[in-house]
């Protein structure tokens, strides 16, 4: 048993029959009243974030989670197929529990979590970067130089990501797959 003192981003609890995630967390001692910790979590079954403030010294149980690295090998009609590079085994996982899957490309190296007690797959996380080739950009528009002006591109793997105006076909780009937000060119 831990309790709210042992908080940190990254910590998995079981609370409410869902395993959850700390995404943010705040230890606020007010002047009058007792202390507490405000934070957010992400719920591994939904996905969904939501805030929730414990009080402070109140007992979490935590959930044994093991983070094992996986390379991205296909997709089919089961799902993601990925590769553990330990055991060199092949696993199926569903694409609801992959955020920003219109990133991954075949090769990928990601982190595939789950749950240590009942070896159920929880979420697969993406690597923080990826590198990948424009393969259609709106055509710039001459004079729309204002400081920060984007336009949309489609990338290799299908997905839409607004990119500066100087962006255009063939050129390969770094993406940062938690907030799909381009990065800059690769040469």
């Amino acid at each position: 048993m831990a309790t709210t003192a042992d908080i940190k981003n990254g910590l998995c609890i079981e609370w409410n029959h869902d395993i959850f995630q700390f995404v943010e967390f705040q230890h606020v001692k007010p002047g009058k009243g007792n202390a507490f910790v405000r934070c957010r979590m992400k719920s591994f079954k939904t996905g969904r974030v939501l805030e929730h403030t414990f009080p402070s010294g109140h007992e979490i149980v935590t959930a044994r989670v093991l983070r094992r690295p996986h390379q991205f090998l296909y997709k089919d009609d089961n799902g993601y197929n990925f590769m553990d590079q330990e055991t060199f085994e092949q696993v199926s996982v569903d694409g609801k529990t992959i955020e920003n899957v219109d990133l991954l490309k075949e090769g990928d190296m990601c982190d595939i979590m789950l749950h240590e007690e009942t070896n159920v797959i929880l979420s697969c996380e993406l690597p923080n970067f990826v590198v990948l080739e424009v393969t259609q950009a709106d055509p710039s528009v001459k004079g729309n130089s204002a400081s920060n002006v984007t336009k949309n591109c489609v990338v290799e793997t299908g997905a839409t990501i607004k990119v500066p105006m100087f962006v255009e076909e063939g050129i390969k780009i770094k993406i940062d797959t938690r907030t799909r937000e381009y990065m800059d060119r690769v040469s």
